[in-house]
């Protein structure tokens, strides 16, 4: 299991592009995780990261491209299914990967909770400029909306450090282009930046 194969299609957006995982700093230790899979201790990996990161993105690419498991959303799931869940992969002998929201899982299950102690923690960290405007160019591609050239050395510098804020960018964008019936080009980018940032962020050069 390659690096580049975490980029692969998964699924449709409404554009018709397919949705894909960009792979960058705040997430390249995980991919490089999600490729040894057969090291994790007790064949179980925890990945926490904030909204709009590609954890469930990546449950479902680690459940259809490879041997394993996947349970997206594992914190907010009952203790007991999770349990048996662990259970059947150790039985089976298949990794199992499980999202959790950042800022922990507080686990009531005393057998649980030592098991996933046990278990490889993995984390999303924020993304650098590089991988903001990969996002960047990522989220407008499943739009099918063309941002205008030299728009993310524009935004991302001007722009909250965030998955979700870079998504939210792009919807705005969108939506003004749309809107506007015109092209997204700077006088659309300062707008949107105001928008979702506020007057201050949209002024600065």
């Amino acid at each position: 299991m390659s690096q580049s194969q975490i980029a692969l299609p998964l699924t449709q957006a409404a554009s018709g592009e397919p949705e894909r995982i960009v792979i960058g700093s705040g997430n390249r230790s995980v991919a490089d995780a999600l490729a040894a899979s057969d090291s994790w201790p007790f064949r179980t990996a925890i990945l926490a990261g904030p909204p709009r990161s590609g954890k469930s993105l990546i449950a479902k690419w680690f459940a259809s491209h490879t041997d394993g498991g996947a349970i997206d959303d594992a914190d907010t799931r009952e203790e007991t299914e999770i349990f048996h869940a662990w259970n059947r992969a150790q039985e089976d002998g298949y990794p199992l990967l499980m999202t959790v929201s950042e800022g922990g899982w507080d686990i009531s299950l005393p057998d649980l909770r030592s098991r996933m102690g046990a278990a490889l923690q993995l984390e999303i960290g924020p993304p650098d400029d590089d991988m903001a405007a990969d996002l960047m160019l990522s989220h407008a591609a499943q739009r099918g909306l063309a941002l205008g050239e030299g728009a993310p050395a524009y935004l991302v510098p001007r722009m909250e450090r965030s998955y979700a804020a870079i998504e939210r960018i792009v919807a705005e964008i969108d939506r003004l282009s749309l809107e506007r019936m015109a092209p997204a080009t700077m006088s659309i980018w300062r707008d949107a930046l105001e928008a979702v940032e506020g007057p201050e962020q949209g002024r600065l050069l």
